[in-house]
This record gives structure tokens, C-alpha cells and sequence, in this order.
């Protein structure tokens, strides 16, 4: 199991996808984005899965991160 990091551009987006991650049997949960990471809304979610799950990110998430020891890798992240 590994720890994921998804911010995005709208609260409403965060809760959207929050809500996506846990009704697919995710362990997830919104926070505040860690300093070490820039959102535009301020909002993450931080999830536990198998797979980074970004087919259930709303379409206004902003980037994915891996969560490791170092800090964070980033995955992915929206270019639109």
C-alpha cells in the first residue's frame, strides 16, 4: 500500500475527489496541502491505495504526488 497526495485548483474539487477515492474503498482524508507543495485552494487529500487512483481525481485536480521518507515525487499534473 503505498501514500498519495492529490491538490487541486477548487475546495469543491478536493471534496469531489475525496469523496470518489473513499466510495472506491480508499482510506483518504483532506488536510491542508503540506508547505513543501503549492495548491491554488489550499486543500489536499491524502490517500492509501495500490494504484495512484488518478482516473477518480475530479478534472480540476491540480498535481499527484507519491508520498516517500524524502518528501514528495511528483506523478502527474494537470496541464489544463
Amino acid at each position: 500500500m503505498s501514500e498519495f497526495v492529490a491538490t487541486f485548483h477548487t475546495h469543491l474539487s478536493a471534496m469531489l475527489s475525496f469523496q470518489a477515492l473513499q466510495n472506491a474503498g480508499n482510506k483518504a482524508k483532506m488536510q491542508p496541502v503540506p508547505r513543501a507543495l503549492s495548491s491554488s485552494c489550499g486543500t489536499c487529500v491524502r490517500f492509501s491505495s495500490e494504484t495512484d487512483c488518478r482516473d477518480l481525481l475530479d478534472a480540476d485536480a491540480e498535481a499527484l504526488y507519491a508520498v516517500q521518507d524524502s518528501g514528495y515525487l511528483p506523478l502527474w499534473q494537470n496541464e489544463d
